[in-house]
């Protein structure tokens, strides 16, 4: 009728079914094109660490070649290389974390999540990897090189909220920043008044028998010091 041909749909659907299968396979290829891409940065994020002297030299290896837009990538390999590491060795990550840092907002955004997916995952890493992310976050609040309101305001010690693997982090990461920063001015950053996210994160107000969690936990990790403010909290 009106001169269309029957078979015309027919021919229609079957383009639309060649054109569909052509969309899948283009998909597929830019997706293996993608996973092929992030293995070859990865791999050469590793070699360039593992192939430096030092944490200057890496840093400046790595900014040389990691493009705008690669910076969480970035963060993310050098907390996983950290983490297959010696303990001892986070000191070097720590570094080179704190160089990047020292680059632009994308870094520090990037360790900020990097340290919220640990610290969410810490009852999944070995002891080792635990003490080696916790030195390497440590260096970077005692440094400075991350908000201290950004990565510690997702913390919460209570006697619910940490499993037991991410008091043992915690536990290590606050060791590790008392020696580099001595116990008064941990303690002054931990309860500081104009930064009342991280105080009351580390020493929750709410109920008193959060509050005074947080100070035996302090207090059985030996860093009683920091716990002062919190304790007169409790005798008011």
């Amino acid at each position: 009728m009106l001169g269309v041909d029957p078979d015309g749909d027919g021919e229609d659907d079957e383009d639309k079914d060649d054109e569909s299968d052509d969309d899948g396979e283009d998909m597929e290829v830019i997706k293996d094109e993608t996973d092929a891409n992030l293995m070859n940065l990865r791999r050469m994020i590793y070699q360039t660490i593992m192939s430096s002297a030092g944490a200057e030299e890496a840093g400046h290896k790595l900014l040389s070649v990691v493009r705008p837009g690669q910076e969480v990538e970035l963060c993310g390999m050098l907390v996983e290389c950290c983490k297959q590491e010696r303990a001892s060795n986070a000191r070097f990550y720590g570094q080179l974390g704190q160089r990047l840092c020292g680059v632009g907002r994308a870094y520090r955004a990037g360790f900020d999540a990097c340290f919220a997916r640990c610290y969410a995952a810490a009852h999944r890493m070995g002891t080792d990897e635990l003490r080696a992310a916790a030195g390497l976050f440590a260096h970077l609040l005692a440094a400075d090189a991350v908000p201290w309101r950004g990565v510690l305001g997702g913390v919460r010690i209570t006697e619910e909220d940490p499993t037991s693997s991410s008091r043992i982090f915690m536990k290590v990461m606050f060791q590790e920043m008392v020696e580099q920063l001595g116990v008064r001015v941990l303690g002054r950053r931990m309860n500081d008044d104009d930064n009342p996210v991280v105080r009351d994160a580390l020493f929750p107000r709410d109920k008193a028998e959060n509050t005074r969690f947080a100070i035996n936990f302090f207090m059985a990790i030996e860093l009683g010091g920091v716990t002062e403010p919190a304790r007169k909290i409790l005798s008011l």
